[in-house]
């Protein structure tokens, strides 16, 4: 019996490190997460999206801080996803090398990481395939900034 869809996280493998046993927790993701600037909380953001999740966070935060983008403008920007691990959900899918990039990341790209050996499947536009971040970052004014995720029902209020 298995009481959430998080059950389903668990491997079937006799000995694998996630089997069902007894005592024994699946891997899971939901990765809530804050930025921090200077030992101050500058923005806590998460998502849902499976194993994406974390690939999805991570481009959102390079795009602030690397392409110092607005809090919306890093949400909205395309994504790609990496399937060359074992997927946390069963039936465990694993296709190395397999990237999924949404339809606005360029042509030249596409074919630049297919060069490098990737398997490229497209997405569409805001595919909730790419996981929905949502956040709240403090700007340098001490304003607050908020981010939707388009690719999912989501969306930003503050007071």
């Amino acid at each position: 019996m298995i009481v959430s869809t998080r059950g389903a996280q668990l491997w079937t493998t006799p000995g694998h490190p996630s089997a069902i046993a007894p005592n024994k927790r699946p891997r899971l993701t939901p990765n809530p997460a804050l930025l921090m600037k200077d030992g101050r909380a500058l923005m806590p953001f998460g998502c849902p999206g499976e194993d994406a999740q974390c690939q999805a966070m991570v481009q959102v935060v390079c795009n602030l801080v690397d392409f110092e983008m607005n809090t919306q403008a890093a949400i909205e920007a395309p994504r790609v996803i990496s399937r060359s691990f074992p997927w946390t959900f069963h039936p465990h899918a694993y296709e190395p090398g397999v990237l999924t990039v949404e339809g606005r990341i360029s042509a030249d790209i596409r074919d630049a990481l297919a060069r490098r050996g990737h398997v490229i499947r497209e997405l569409p536009d805001f595919s909730p395939a790419a996981a929905g971040v949502c956040a709240v970052r403090r700007l340098d004014t001490d304003a607050l900034e908020g981010g939707a995720d388009p690719r999912r029902e989501s969306y930003a209020a503050g007071w």
